[in-house]
């Protein structure tokens, strides 16, 4: 199972939206897809329709012991895509992983005990911030996948998380790198985001995806329905580029895991 881990410690910059509808079109690619939510707010949960009736065993189960991934996994909505979900209770979580035995592998561990051939990716939606649930999941996946908002504060917060990937590189995770930075709300009107994302593509170069969200209304109504955009409205500008960055996505992982 490829694992990839969706995370900025900034919030707002569409990591959600992305983690969500990047699984939706993996799904729709034929792949067996899980979308582990590590985020308190339960938001990519939300937007995927799980219920809270539906969560007795989420995220924090999974991670302090009392869950297999399983027994937390529920089917979505979307066929081939299934939701490890989050509650409010993985607030506490960072403060009771302290006195947990190897509290940065927890999730790794979990992970590792799934089932051989279950599910081809699993993408885990991180929190904003870099605590100690972030950690456990830059420890769990090899790739890192980076939105990036086209903002002016955008290369400041990814130098802190590129500094922070690499302290975890140097004590937990040797294996971990950065599959990808996507560039998300993206305005053409605003001369700004164009200059973010030249200036972001000459500093990381092919790191940085050739597709690029754009600000949507579509993709910011889609949650409400419990839907991805590319089901609420497949249609539209910001459906499209989640295709389009999808299908980069699948060129750059493994050969093992397109032919799965």
């Amino acid at each position: 199972m490829i694992r990839i881990a969706i995370a900025n410690q900034k919030g707002g910059v569409g990591k959600t939206t992305t983690a969500i509808n990047l699984a939706t079109a993996l799904a729709a690619s034929g792949s067996k897809v899980l979308l582990i939510d590590l985020d308190p707010q339960g938001n990519a949960s939300t937007g995927l329709g799980i219920t809270q009736e539906q969560r007795a065993l989420s995220s924090y189960e999974l991670l302090i012991g009392q869950a297999t991934v399983e027994e937390a996994a529920i089917a979505s909505r979307v066929p081939r895509l299934s939701v490890v979900p989050a509650t409010v209770d993985l607030s506490g979580a960072e403060i009771e992983l302290v006195d947990y035995e190897a509290r940065t592998e927890r999730l790794n561990m979990a992970l590792s005990d799934a089932p051989d051939g279950q599910w081809d990716v699993c993408l885990i939606d991180c929190p904003p911030s870099l605590g100690l649930l972030t950690i456990n999941a830059l420890v769990a996946a090899p790739s890192l996948l980076v939105p990036l908002q086209c903002e002016f504060f955008a290369l400041e917060g990814l130098s802190q998380l590129l500094q922070t990937v690499e302290r975890v590189r140097e004590r937990f995770n040797p294996d971990i790198s950065i599959f990808g930075v996507v560039l998300t709300m993206y305005d053409r009107r605003n001369n700004l985001s164009g200059q973010v994302a030249e200036d972001v593509r000459a500093v990381l170069g092919k790191l940085v995806f050739d597709t690029v969200i754009p600000r949507n209304v579509r993709l910011s109504e889609a949650p409400s329905h419990g839907l991805p955009a590319l089901i609420y409205d497949y249609r539209c500008p910001g459906s499209e580029a989640y295709m389009a960055l999808a299908r980069e996505t699948i060129a750059r992982l493994p050969k093992t895991a397109k032919a799965a």
